[in-house]
Parts: structure tokens; sequence; C-alpha cells
């Protein structure tokens, strides 16, 4: 493909429409996985944080003709989503003692945004890459556009979370139904899905409720745990 002519332009625009219809659940599970930080290091949580999910999908697209290979790769990563979206939405300490996904370190905050990417990336790996039509600058183009989208998209969400703390069952929501998207379009499970409306939306349904329900479970034993505690 001719660099600058028609075909490479519409390409480089098919990547950009992809970045940015993909770009918001990366962007709301960088913004509560570092909610939890100090104020000076949200900034810095959402930049590294966006480079190293970058890298990680960059690896990603340029084997993305094995992953394709895959059996069950969109079945595990969905499954792997659920549970990121779990430990987003409970508090840290809740439950099991452990803290949540919502990290209180720069570290912990950085490892729960690049497993919780690569996870997620791969609907934006393969759409890249079919966009693509295998020229390689055009990848590399289509991943650095994604940066300045994801970065200023996460710093948006964070500071409406910090305002309108609703935002974190939402965003966890988000994140189960794409889950639940991601099991969908497994294709070891077209036979079940496929000919069946009524099981696709009611995988969508339980997932997303079984998500907030469970974190509001944990929030709430947690809050009976912290009251008995005080009256003791």
């Amino acid at each position: 493909m001719e660099f600058l002519s028609p075909q490479w332009l519409s390409a480089l625009a098919a990547i950009v429409l992809i970045d940015i219809v993909l770009a918001g659940d990366n962007a709301i599970v960088i913004a509560l996985a570092a909610r939890s930080l100090p104020s000076h290091l949200q900034r810095r949580a959402i930049i590294w944080g966006t480079v190293g999910a970058i890298v990680v999908r960059a690896v990603m697209t340029l084997a993305v003709v094995w992953l394709l290979k895959i059996p069950g790769l969109m079945l595990v990563g969905g499954i792997g989503l659920i549970w990121i979206a779990y430990r987003l939405l409970v508090p840290a300490g809740a439950g099991d003692g452990h803290g949540g996904a919502s990290a209180t370190t720069f570290w912990g905050a950085m490892k729960t945004i690049v497993i919780a990417d690569a996870l997620m990336g791969v609907d934006n790996v393969l759409g890249v890459a079919g966009a693509a039509h295998g020229a390689f600058d055009l990848v590399v183009i289509g991943l650095l556009i994604s940066v300045p989208i994801v970065v200023s998209g996460s710093a948006i969400v964070l500071k409406l979370v910090e305002r309108f703390p609703v935002i974190i069952q939402l965003g966890a929501g988000v994140l189960a139904f794409t889950a639940a998207k991601m099991i969908v379009g497994e294709p070891l499970l077209d036979s079940v899905f496929d000919p069946n409306l009524a099981a696709r939306l009611a995988l969508y349904a339980t997932l997303v409720a079984g998500v907030l329900g469970a974190g509001w479970w944990a929030t709430r034993q947690r809050s009976a745990a912290a009251l008995e505690t005080s009256t003791t």
C-alpha cells in the first residue's frame, strides 16, 4: 500500500475511528486503577500505564496472525476481564484483605492497567491489523494515535470519578459488558450464541448484574465489619 495514497489514507481513517471507539474501555480502567493514588502520582500512572499498555498492544498486533489461531483466546480474556472489573469496583481492603484493583501504589496501578489492557486489547488489535491490510507503518501510526486518545480520556474520566463516585459502578458495568462481548465473540462458542439471541442477552445481563452485585455485597460486608470493629 503506497504511502499517502487514497487507499492508505482511507485505511488510516479507519484505524483512527477504531481507536476512538475502542479507547473508552481503556480510559475507564486506567482512571479507576489510578483513582486511589496520591494526586501527584495519578498523572504519572496514567501516562506510564498507557505507555506500558501500548507496548503490550504493539506486541499483540505484531503477533495477531498467531493470536488468531489460539482457541479460546476471547473466552479466557473475557473471564479475566470479569475479575478485573470486580476488583476495580471493590474498595481497597474489602473482601479478602489484599486490597482492590484500585491500587494505592504506583506499580500496583501500572500492573492493573497493563494486565487489563492486554485482556481488553484483542478487539483493538484485530481491528487495527485488519484495517491496516498488512501495512506495518499504518499499524505503528495507529498505536501512536491511540496514546493521546487514551491519556486524555483517562484524565477526563478520573476527574469525573472524583466528582461523581457513581461512575465507578458505571465503569465496572462497562468492563463487565466488554467481557460478555468477548465471550460471545469466542469462535468456540458460536454454536451456543450465534443462533440464540436470548442466550447472548442473558449473558450480558448476568455478567453486568453479577459484577455490580458482587461489588455491592463486598462493600456492604466491609462496612459491616468496620462498624463492628468500631463498636468493640
